[in-house]
């Protein structure tokens, strides 16, 4: 049932193969390899490619990858046991052969052995199919052993009595005044059918410790009614009596009227005297000319302890429980404290750190998933090392979780706008991005942003608001759209205008919207065009069609998700299901997803950025552009090195 069974070094050189099936699964094999093994994915159970699911294991130890494949429409229980017993069968015979000296070994006579270990394995899962299931009783079961008594929090001094009630020591016994409130209630209930039986019940008690004071008390209670007390009635107050104080309207400054409403209707422009553009501008805004000039800058660089620090010797120096600071890269590293030398690492030896590694990527804002398939990747990487010295475990495990975070946020694909653009102006089409994700993460703001970087490189930009349904969103273009008119004005390019903003108000389809954008901008000889959409909850299936409608009948040439830096566990489910969508809502048969992500909010988050990680790691997409700021000029590269640094700070 296995259609491929490989055995190969982690320089490529393959020691053996078994294939089942006369097609070639070349392509399969390197598609794990560079999507999977290349990009720390470790934490991957299995992985599919066409119609092939493959899984794999790694040997740290002579460097070595066992990979198999087989249909994914089977349901194969065996394969992870059967991989184990293949790689320790096989690992055996190449240590032996590494020290009798046999460097150009041929392992064809493996095969032998592999058919007999596969024979047996599909013979051990026939019979466990066939054998009886029994179920569980309850008394095997977890949650017998789960009690009362054990699910209490219990403090100083307290102890639990056979029914799970809790009574502390210094408890005092009940009053006999609550006693005789519940008392009073069954007593008020008996009322009702017969007075004499209620009193006979009052007096019935008091062989339970009530004193005469106190049943007195409750037939008063009983006969004239609770809280009431004889020979006193109630009040009523008089319909002429002092009447309810209204509450006064509050007095808003700077009220406004009528004739103010025309000086503050911004939602379209004037035909009155037009006021200069430069006075909508501070000086500030005026510098920022210029700037944007060639490729954007990267995020700095966050400062990071010295690789000589070693955070095991300045955890085991400190006294007094003090926090080091230099290297001691959030202590998870303590726990390689009780390792020697030349040992092999197994997988309880690092259980420890990676458990405390996995609540420190969590409180930065990693997605818990995310966090534990990154552990078990580092878990992958490390685990059948053989290290020498006490100071190199420490670094060795720093430096494998550096490397997989960087790996992450490295890209398969650097997205360059500015080379396709131009590329796209010398064919005399039209660069078109759009823009999508969820509400208020900012897609207007950043969609400015990348509109004065792409000015600034002399591009001419079409910017195209589709989204018919925020009120205010075309109005926000329009005044950013005049900003960069101003700051760019027609006099300092030849007299050609840099921006245009294509809309047709509100409530209209915005796929039609966004091809008629894109046909005017061929027509004018504009060179990149950016759609504005609307933002929408993953969830939201009508307004899901809607957007990939918009990219079905448009065909853009990049999609970027707009996703703030804030967002933790909520940045899998918006990145997973907008992909989703895209592809289930499209009849394509290769549907066009989202190409890459703008993170917005990056200087809100100071040292919690996980998101970016999560984001990176579930769609495998680069983050193109980073928002750092509310300024035109605030738009930043992705510094992969700068974010491990403040990641694991």
């Amino acid at each position: 049932m296995l259609d491929l069974f490989t055995i190969f070094s982690k320089g490529g050189i393959v020691l053996w193969c078994f294939q089942g099936t006369g097609q070639s699964l070349t392509s399969s094999v390197n598609a794990l390899i560079s999507n999977v093994i290349l990009q720390e994915r470790g934490g991957l159970e299995s992985f599919t490619h066409e119609a092939l699911a493959l899984k794999y294991r790694l040997d740290n130890e002579f460097e070595l990858v066992f990979v198999v494949a087989y249909q994914k429409f089977l349901q194969l229980s065996y394969v992870d046991k059967f991989l184990n017993d293949i790689q320790l069968e096989f690992r055996d015979r190449y240590k032996d052969d590494l020290h009798s000296g046999k460097i150009c070994r041929n392992f064809s006579d493996f095969t032998e052995t592999y058919e007999r270990m596969l024979k047996k394995a599909e013979e051990s899962s026939k019979l466990a199919s066939k054998a009886d299931k029994r179920m569980r009783t309850f008394d095997e079961s977890e949650k017998s052993r789960k009690t009362v008594a054990s699910m209490i929090e219990r403090k100083n001094g307290e102890e639990t009595k056979k029914g799970g009630k809790v009574k502390s020591k210094q408890e005092k016994p009940e009053k006999s005044v609550s006693f005789a409130k519940d008392s009073s209630l069954v007593q008020e209930k008996n009322l009702q059918q017969n007075v004499p039986q209620s009193t006979a019940a009052v007096e019935s008690t008091v062989g339970q410790g009530l004193d005469e004071a106190t049943i007195l008390e409750n037939r008063q209670k009983l006969l004239y009614g609770k809280g009431k007390k004889p020979g006193k009635q109630e009040t009523t107050k008089s319909p002429d009596g002092a009447k309810k104080k209204e509450k006064n309207k509050r007095q808003w400054d700077l009220n406004g009227s009528n004739r103010d409403l025309i000086e503050l209707d911004h939602s379209k422009d004037k035909d009155a005297p037009q006021i200069n553009g430069a006075a909508f501008l501070d000086p500030d805004e005026l510098k920022q000319v210029g700037q944007g000039k060639g490729p954007l800058s990267d995020l700095e660089p966050e400062p990071s302890g010295s690789e000589d620090d070693d955070p095991v010797e300045n955890t085991a120096s400190s006294k007094g429980g003090k926090k080091e600071s230099g290297g001691g890269t959030f202590g998870i590293f303590n726990g390689l404290r009780n390792l020697v030398g030349s040992k092999t690492l197994t997988r309880e030896d690092i259980q420890p750190v990676l458990e405390k590694m996995r609540v420190h990527l969590i409180a930065k804002n990693v997605a818990s998933e995310i966090a534990e398939k990154l552990c078990d990747s580092v878990a992958t990487k490390l685990e059948g090392k053989v290290l020498g010295t006490f100071k190199s475990i420490a670094a060795t495990v720093k430096k494998t979780l550096e490397e997989a975070c960087v790996q992450i946020l490295t890209p398969h694909r650097r997205v360059d706008i500015l080379r396709d653009a131009l590329e796209a102006k010398q064919k005399n089409t039209p660069y078109v991005v759009t823009f999508c994700g969820v509400n208020g993460v900012g897609k207007s703001t950043n969609l400015a942003k990348i509109c004065f970087w792409l000015i600034e490189n002399d591009l001419r930009v079409l910017v195209a608001a589709c989204d018919t349904f925020r009120a205010g969103a075309v109005e926000q273009l329009r005044t950013h759209c005049r900003k960069l008119n101003t700051l760019h004005p027609p006099e300092a390019h030849g007299g050609t205008q840099m921006v245009y903003l294509y809309e047709k108000g509100y409530g209209k389809d915005a796929a039609f919207i966004a091809m008629e954008a894109i046909n005017y901008a061929r027509d004018q000889h504009i060179d990149v065009v950016l759609v504005d959409t609307a933002g929408r909850m993953q969830d939201n299936e009508p307004l899901m069609r809607s957007l990939t409608k918009l990219i079905k009948v448009n065909q853009p040439d990049l999609v970027l998700f707009v996703g703030e830096a804030l967002v933790g566990n909520e940045a899998v489910d918006q990145l997973t299901k907008f992909n989703q969508a895209l592809a289930d809502y499209s009849s394509m048969e290769n549907p066009h997803q989202i190409d890459g992500i703008v993170l917005t909010k990056y200087d809100t988050i100071d040292d919690k950025v996980g998101a970016s990680v999560s984001m990176t790691y579930i769609t495998g997409k680069p983050i193109v552009f980073v928002g750092t700021g509310q300024t035109y000029t605030d738009l930043k590269n992705l510094n992969a090195r700068s974010v491990v640094n403040a990641l694991l700070k």
